[in-house]
């Protein structure tokens, strides 16, 4: 085998029992599958599969013929040197050589005759005899899981993960053929979301003529694939769920399209240059709703949304609250705003490491949260000296009572002002709050509270970081007046975003 890994695009031919007993057929149906299967960058491997009937089969029922399987596979019995014969082929024309042991005693052959991967069949997917010897071997191992419950699968891939193997589950039908509406291909769904560190794949029992199957299960994320196949003869003949060469040929050129039409599925594609002009044509492009001066800020106040797009011009995609234009020239009523008329300050990075820090204070804290809530970043001198100066402020009700939850950074303080219609309680749940009250400064732990009446000014600031509620009458807008003439001056000093509550449990990205 080599360096790729083994369940990656792996598709294979099982023989079973169609070499017939006969093992100059047996290399005929390898050599002529191998045919077909150049021009694919696929992985491609022959799976046999070993009984030792010695001891498979009952000795009181060796010779009996109305026992279709046993009467089967004494009729196409090969020895060992025949087996191996066939192994040597496979291995020699470049496949990945596969078995299927039924019993303990073939598991030996197979580690004897040094196949590369495993296979267990669906009868015996939970013979745990036979899946305890499979263990001990170092080979990777494909599992099929037809007729097996949820149970029995999460019982099997325990069984695999604690000891460590390499293996893939594949969605199966023991149907011999299978009838498309017993297909249940949502079943690729469900062992994908289920085991989502385990390759899943399909082995297939449907006609041989049926290409959408394939198609739909490489749809569904299914990597590796498996089909029964044999070659006509005058003197065999191949069942109704084998497949000959030339309709592997078109089974094969089927997955390839599956897999052209599905594209990549490990990350975002970055489309061609066509889509993303079409795209653009689409777009709404920024115009000037008045006559902009050089220094104004852009924003949603002076703007409209029209098209066409010109070039180069700014669009309503590109107006995020995270972004910050600033006119770097007069620009006229109804004239488009382009990226050369503008000087661009991106916040996303800034806000989100805001948050990362704002998060963290949450979790030591222990703060219960609503699924989502509506947060303001208060930056009084700017975003970029949000850590020394500001808060984090999250609105949870504003009726004729107010109540507010105010998250401070180790360090970090809020200036002088007051409140000529609002009069708040402050009560700190955690942390320390150092609260100026008209100039008069404590410190405060959590439990403690104070109230802060209508005029009075005061700041407040914390060591270690705080949390503390708010509580108030009707918070109004226009009713915060600084002492610092410079913030009241500063009309963007506020980021308002939505905290959900699913942030405290994965990155903020």
């Amino acid at each position: 085998m080599n360096n790729r890994d083994p369940f990656d695009k792996l598709f294979i031919f099982e023989m079973a029992n169609n070499h017939m007993g006969d093992v100059e057929h047996g290399l005929r149906i390898i050599n002529t599958i191998n045919s077909v299967c150049k021009g694919f960058n696929f992985q491609f491997a022959f799976k046999f599969q070993y009984r030792d009937l010695d001891t498979f089969i009952h000795p009181d029922f060796k010779d009996r013929t109305d026992f279709k399987y046993v009467k089967r596979f004494v009729e196409t019995r090969l020895s060992e040197a025949q087996l191996k014969l066939l192994r040597d082929e496979v291995r020699k024309l470049g496949f990945t050589a596969m078995c299927t042991p039924f019993d303990e005693r073939s598991v030996d052959l197979i580690e004897k005759h040094d196949f590369d991967i495993i296979k267990i069949a669906s009868c015996s997917f939970t013979d745990w005899p036979l899946l305890e010897r499979i263990a001990r071997t170092e080979k990777p191992i494909i599992a099929s899981t037809a007729g097996a419950s949820l149970e029995d699968i999460d019982k099997v891939v325990s069984f695999f993960e604690h000891r460590e193997k390499l293996f893939c589950i594949m969605h199966c039908v023991g149907e011999y053929p299978t009838a498309k509406k017993n297909l249940q291909l949502n079943q690729i769904d469900l062992l994908n979301k289920r085991y989502p560190e385990i390759p899943v794949g399909y082995s297939t029992h449907e006609s041989p003529d049926n290409t959408d199957a394939i198609k739909i299960a490489i749809g569904k994320g299914a990597t590796v694939f498996e089909k029964h196949v044999g070659v006509k003869t005058e003197t065999y003949a191949v069942n109704a769920y084998s497949a000959e060469p030339e309709q592997i040929s078109v089974w094969l050129t089927a997955a390839q399209e599956a897999f052209d039409m599905c594209g990549v599925s490990e990350k975002r594609i970055e489309g061609s240059e066509k889509e993303r002009t079409d795209l653009r044509g689409l777009q709404r492009g920024v115009f000037a709703g008045r006559r902009l001066k050089k220094g104004d800020r852009i924003d949603l106040s002076n703007t409209f949304f029209a098209i066409p797009t010109f070039e180069n011009q700014l669009t309503a995609n590109d107006m995020s609250k995270y972004a910050e234009f600033t006119a770097n020239e007069d620009i006229e009523i109804n004239k488009p705003v382009m990226f050369s008329n503008v000087n661009v300050t991106n916040l996303r990075g800034k806000v989100l490491q805001i948050i990362n820090h704002v998060k963290k204070i949450i979790i030591e804290s222990n703060l219960a949260l609503p699924d989502r809530v509506e947060m303001e970043l208060s930056h009084h001198y700017g975003i970029d000296k949000f850590v020394e100066w500001g808060a984090t402020i999250i609105n949870c009700i504003n009726r004729e009572y107010c109540k507010k939850l105010i998250i401070l950074l180790p360090g970090q303080n809020h200036p002088v002002h007051y409140h000529k219609r609002k009069e708040e309680t402050f009560h700190v749940l955690y942390g320390d709050v150092i609260l100026n009250l008209d100039e008069d400064e404590k410190k405060y732990k959590a439990g403690e509270m104070v109230v802060i009446e209508r005029w009075m000014k005061h700041s407040f600031g914390s060591v270690n970081g705080a949390i503390f509620e708010e509580i108030s009458t009707t918070h109004y807008k226009d009713d915060s007046f600084y002492k610092d003439g410079a913030i009241i001056n500063n009309k963007n000093r506020k980021t308002a975003l939505t905290f959900w509550s699913d942030w405290l449990l994965k990155p903020v990205i």
